[in-house]
């Protein structure tokens, strides 16, 4: 199954905060078999609204992106692991498909406001 995993870390520590997240996140992926279609950096933006975690109240957040194909088992691992770290201020993950025919076209890369509509 194709799962795109939209993470907001909190801003202000640099890149290599995000690059070591993400990178946790791939290893548990690639350790189970499964296949990381790429991951893009966003950068930083205003949240929606606050969010508060572990007593610290954010405005900003730095956003990244990462497509994998994996069982729903270790999709549950990695929600699991990315809830789990003090770093992360939230994160979604959607499945896109399951089906060949669905995910055939998906690439790794998601550029910014590819298909939004204002």
């Amino acid at each position: 199954m194709l799962y795109e995993l939209i993470g907001v870390v909190r801003p202000g520590r640099g890149v290599n905060e995000i690059k070591e997240i993400a990178r946790t996140a791939g290893n548990q992926v690639l350790s189970t078999g499964g296949v990381v279609r790429g991951i893009t950096n966003w950068g930083t933006f205003l949240l929606p609204k606050p969010a508060r975690k572990q007593g610290a109240t954010y405005h900003n957040g730095h956003y990244f992106i990462m497509r994998f194909d994996s069982s729903a088992k270790t999709q549950h691992a990695v929600k699991r692991t990315l809830g789990l770290d003090p770093r992360m201020i939230r994160y979604s993950m959607v499945k896109v498909g399951t089906k060949m025919d669905e995910i055939k076209d998906v690439g790794g890369k998601v550029d910014w406001g590819l298909g939004l509509r204002l």
